[in-house]
C-alpha cells in the first residue's frame, strides 16, 4: 500500500503554505528521510522529508498550490533503493582527467543536489554557471534543465538573475515580470495593514557612539577569544532594549481589542535581511542575556536565516523588534511597526559629525535612531522618554552591565 507525503504542522499562526518546488518527480528513487518537496511558508521554507524508502509513485499538488496542515502531497511505493547505483552515477570516472577533478572539487563546495550534479555532469554545464532556486540557493535538477534550455549569455545580460528560473518571465528588450514570493507577499500584507489600522508615529533622536566605540576596541579580542564570537554593537542595543522596556512597558505590550496585553518578559525580534526578503528570528527572554548570549544567538541566526534552516518557531511571539539599516548605509529611516507588537527601533549608519560637547565643538561618531510606535497605547511622552533612556544607556555602556 502506498505510503502518504502530508503537508507537516507549520507553526503558530500559519495555516498554509505553498509547493514551492518539487525535488523528485515521479518514477524516481527516494530514500528514507531524503527531502522530496519544498514548501514555502509567510515565514519561512521548508523541505518535508520522505517518510519511508522507496518510489515517488505520484505527485498530487503541484507546484504553486497552496496547502494546509495535513494534506497529502504525494504517495510513495515503499522498497529498497539502490544506493550504491545513485552514488556510482553521481561520482566521476576513475578516468576522470585533472581538469574533470578539480571542476568536481569545485562544484562540490556548491550547495547543490546530488541529481542536480550528475544531471550537470551528464550534460557537460559547470555548476557555478547555473542559479539556484532551492532552499537557501541550493541548485536543483530543474535548474540544470532549465539552463540547458536557456543558458546565460557570456556577454553582458539585459536580464538581471533576481529571481528563480520558474518565476521569470523575460521579454525581448530585457524586462522582467518576477512572481513575487509568498514571504514577500506576506510582508506586504502584514506592512500595508500596520499602516491602516495602527496609529503610527515616529520619533527620533541621536546617540554618541564614542564610549560604545571605545569599550569595544579595548575588548574585542578578548571577548572573541573567551566567546567565540566578535562582539557587534546589537549587544549593546539589545540589553538598552531590554531595560528600557521594563521601565516603559507601553513599548513592550500589544494592543488585544479593547485590552491591552503587558509583559514581564522582552522577547526581542532581531530583522535579518536575505534574499527572499526580511525575517526576524526572536530572542527570547532578552532581558536575562548576557553580551555573549546575545551575541551568540544573533550570529547563529545570520547564518541560518541565509541557509534557510530557521525554524517556524524561532520566528514567532516577539513583543519588540530591533532593525538595523545602517549595515546598508541607512542614515535616517522611519522603519513600520510589525503586528501585533507597538514599536519598532531602528539604527542607522554611524556617521562622524560635529557636536557641542562642554562647550567645545568635537568630531564625534553619531547614529541617528528612530522608534515608530502605536499612538493608540503609546503616548508621545512614553515614546520620547523610552527613546533617551536608550540614548543614555548607550552613552554610558557601564549603566548596561550595573543595570542602573
Amino acid at each position: 500500500m502506498p505510503t502518504d507525503i502530508v503537508v507537516p504542522e507549520l507553526g503558530e499562526s500559519i495555516t498554509s503554505a505553498l509547493v514551492a518546488k518539487w525535488l523528485k518527480a515521479a518514477g524516481e528513487s527516494i530514500a528514507a528521510d531524503e527531502p522530496i518537496v519544498e514548501l514555502e511558508t509567510d515565514k519561512v521554507a521548508l523541505e518535508v522529508p520522505a517518510p519511508v524508502s522507496g518510489t515517488l509513485l505520484e505527485v498530487l499538488q503541484q507546484e504553486g498550490a497552496e496547502v494546509t496542515p495535513a494534506t497529502v502531497l504525494g504517495r510513495i511505493k515503499e522498497g529498497k533503493v539502490d544506493t550504491k547505483a545513485n552514488a556510482t552515477k553521481s561520482s566521476p570516472t576513475a578516468s576522470s582527467t585533472k581538469e574533470k577533478t578539480a571542476t568536481a572539487v569545485k562544484e562540490s563546495n556548491l550547495k547543490s543536489a546530488p541529481t542536480a550534479r550528475a544531471s550537470a555532469s551528464s550534460k557537460g554545464i559547470p555548476l557555478e554557471q547555473v542559479a539556484g532556486s532551492g532552499l537557501g540557493g541550493a541548485i536543483t535538477r530543474a535548474d540544470v534543465d532549465k539552463h540547458e534550455a536557456s543558458p546565460v549569455p557570456d556577454s553582458p545580460a539585459t536580464v538581471y538573475r533576481i529571481a528563480p528560473p520558474s518565476a521569470r518571465k523575460t521579454d525581448e528588450r530585457g524586462e522582467e515580470v518576477v512572481a513575487m514570493s509568498r514571504l514577500r507577499q506576506k510582508i506586504a500584507v502584514r506592512l500595508k495593514t500596520a499602516q491602516q489600522q495602527a496609529a503610527l508615529l515616529s520619533t527620533f533622536n541621536e546617540v554618541n557612539m564614542s564610549a560604545i566605540i571605545t569599550l569595544r576596541r579595548r575588548h574585542r579580542e578578548v571577548f572573541e577569544r573567551k566567546h567565540g564570537v566578535k562582539l557587534g554593537f546589537m549587544s549593546f542595543f539589545v540589553r538598552a532594549a531590554a531595560l528600557a522596556l521594563h521601565d516603559y512597558p507601553e513599548v513592550n505590550a500589544e494592543l488585544n481589542g479593547t485590552d491591552i496585553i503587558y509583559r514581564n518578559y522582552c522577547d526581542v525580534s532581531i530583522a535579518v535581511s536575505v534574499p527572499q526578503g526580511l525575517v526576524v528570528p526572536v530572542l527570547r527572554d532578552a532581558q536575562q542575556l548576557n553580551f555573549a548570549d546575545i551575541e551568540q544567538k544573533i550570529a547563529d541566526f545570520a547564518t541560518r536565516a541565509r541557509s534557510g534552516k530557521l525554524a517556524i518557531a524561532e520566528l514567532s511571539g516577539g513583543t519588540f523588534t530591533i532593525t538595523n539599516g545602517g549595515v546598508f548605509g541607512s542614515l535616517l529611516s522611519t522603519p513600520i511597526v510589525n503586528p501585533p507588537q507597538s514599536a519598532i527601533l531602528g539604527m542607522h549608519t554611524i556617521q562622524e559629525r560635529p557636536i557641542a560637547q562642554e562647550g567645545q565643538v568635537v568630531i564625534a561618531p553619531m547614529m541617528y535612531l528612530a522608534l515608530t510606535y502605536d499612538h493608540r497605547i503609546i503616548d508621545g511622552r512614553g515614546a520620547v522618554s523610552f527613546l533617551t533612556r536608550m540614548k543614555n544607556l548607550i552613552e554610558q555602556p557601564e549603566s548596561l552591565m550595573l543595570d542602573v
